[in-house]
């Protein structure tokens, strides 16, 4: 089969709820052999973005915060929701890292999207490598976060990931595409 031909065919669409981070939607779709599938339920949230960003002295800046769906506190990459004031996704990322860290990067590289769950989710992670880091600001928090900045050597953040202390898959995977484009990541064999 084509892409194509693997692609529905979206026949209605109703809002169930609207708000600000979520929007939850029921499509009513045709496949394309005919097959109706009704309902399907369909996660409409922001695009994100989010940085591995390392220091000017080659130290990995992560985040400290409560995570309330868990009811834990985790160690994250910092990034959050594109707004609509951002041009694009750099400027996304970069907005975020100063707002959470109070950091601005002489260089940003995109190393692509990936998706939390594309079955029900239908927004994007935009993942960038952020190198040069230099803290030139305070924190600028929105008003319901509350985040410690912290600051790894490249062997502490593989010990991080050897005691699964992030708990974040989309992070995760940032941090897999970072260290590979930055050559740190080794393979045993």
């Amino acid at each position: 089969m084509t892409d194509e031909q693997l692609k529905w065919k979206t026949l209605s669409s109703e809002y169930l709820f609207k708000d600000n981070w979520l929007t939850a939607r029921k499509d009513r779709c045709e496949r394309a052999d005919g097959k109706i599938i009704d309902p399907y339920y369909v996660f409409e949230f922001p695009e994100w973005v989010t940085a591995f960003a390392v220091t000017e002295d080659d130290k990995i800046i992560l985040v400290k915060q409560y995570r309330h769906a868990l009811g834990e506190v985790g160690i994250e990459l910092p990034g959050g929701c594109v707004d609509d004031s951002d041009a694009n996704f750099e400027d996304a990322v970069r907005r975020e890292l100063m707002e959470e860290t109070g950091y601005a990067f002489e260089s940003v590289h995109a190393l692509g999207r990936i998706s939390a769950n594309p079955s029900t989710n239908s927004n994007l992670m935009h993942m960038f490598v952020a190198t040069g880091g230099k803290k030139v600001n305070a924190q600028h928090l929105d008003e319901n976060e509350e985040i410690e900045v912290l600051e790894y050597s490249f062997d502490e953040l593989y010990q991080l990931m050897d005691e699964k202390r992030i708990v974040q898959a989309m992070h995760i995977t940032t941090i897999f595409y970072a260290l590979r484009y930055l050559n740190k990541l080794n393979y045993n064999k």
